[in-house]
């Protein structure tokens, strides 16, 4: 089996685009850091969208000044940087970066997790949203419904670095990877681009425009956390685990899932215990 799928004619040929978009001395630009920065502007530009729409809100009354997202910007880069690293480090290669602590500044090279970044940003939101008396849940649901669109561009990111590719296949779409030996694998990276970028995204904007769900605060964040989690456990079935930590149990558990599994959890418990507010409702 090993044998076909090392075929090189049976894949479909790997783009080899270069990771870096420009080099400028010392100083370069990646597809990987260029994702981020897009996908946090255009959660931004959508969240102020939605924050100005008052039909989306209860009364019609508007939950914050679309200003509070400007400044927001700047605790949600933070957040997501901080707690993605972090979390990464963590969760991930925590004895790497013990025997080498310079590698934690060196994040051109990836090492990221989203699970991370997601506490990290959640922290950001909560102490963001105290500061300025905006509702907790609130702030949260639009922040959630932009971000599915960076996560999309991200994992395409990942793509063009060749990393993160997935398990042995000999599928018609598989591809031969760089940095993942002559065998044929699936392209999981693109697998969670349209799972947890495209689809999810569309996903919530029917919910806030369709069925106005941002009048039931969390409802919209449950949705993300639920939607996020289901599609990573989907598609661990497909993505290669991390070398440095493997498979958890049986061949098949891997640490995505088991982050994974209390996303799912408390993303129903938030959609199921949501309940529409009136207008007057207090910042919690």
């Amino acid at each position: 089996m090993s044998e076909y799928l090392a075929l090189p004619l049976a894949a479909l040929p790997f783009p080899n685009i270069d990771p870096v978009i420009v080099q400028l001395g010392p100083l370069a630009i990646h597809w990987y850091g260029l994702g981020y920065i897009v996908g946090i502007l255009f959660a931004w530009w959508y969240g102020k969208r939605l924050v100005t729409n008052a039909r989306l809100w209860p009364n019609g009354t508007l939950p914050m000044k679309p200003e509070a997202l400007d400044d927001f910007l700047v605790w949600a880069a933070v957040g997501v940087v901080l707690g993605g690293r972090i979390g990464y480090i963590l969760f991930y290669d925590l004895a790497r970066y013990i025997s080498n602590p310079l590698d934690i500044f060196a994040v051109w090279q990836g090492g990221m997790s989203f699970h991370g970044g997601l506490l990290g940003v959640t922290l950001a939101m909560f102490l963001f949203a105290r500061k300025h008396g905006i509702l907790v849940w609130s702030l949260i649901d639009v922040v959630a419904a932009g971000v599915p669109v960076g996560l999309g561009l991200v994992r395409v990111a990942n793509f063009i670095n060749s990393e993160l590719w997935g398990r042995m296949t000999d599928v018609p779409w598989a591809v031969e990877f760089p940095t993942g030996g002559p065998f044929l694998r699936h392209p999981s990276q693109l697998y969670e681009a349209l799972l947890e970028g495209l689809v999810l995204f569309l996903v919530l904007r029917f919910l806030t425009h369709s069925r106005l769900k941002l009048k039931t605060p969390r409802f919209v964040a449950g949705a993300f956390v639920c939607g996020y989690g289901m599609s990573r456990i989907f598609v661990e079935f497909f993505r290669e685990p991390d070398q440095q930590i493997g498979y958890l149990l049986g061949g098949w558990l891997t640490m995505g899932m088991v982050l994974s599994v209390p996303m799912v959890l408390i993303g129903v418990w938030a959609m199921l215990s949501a309940k529409p507010v009136s207008a007057a409702a207090k910042p919690a």
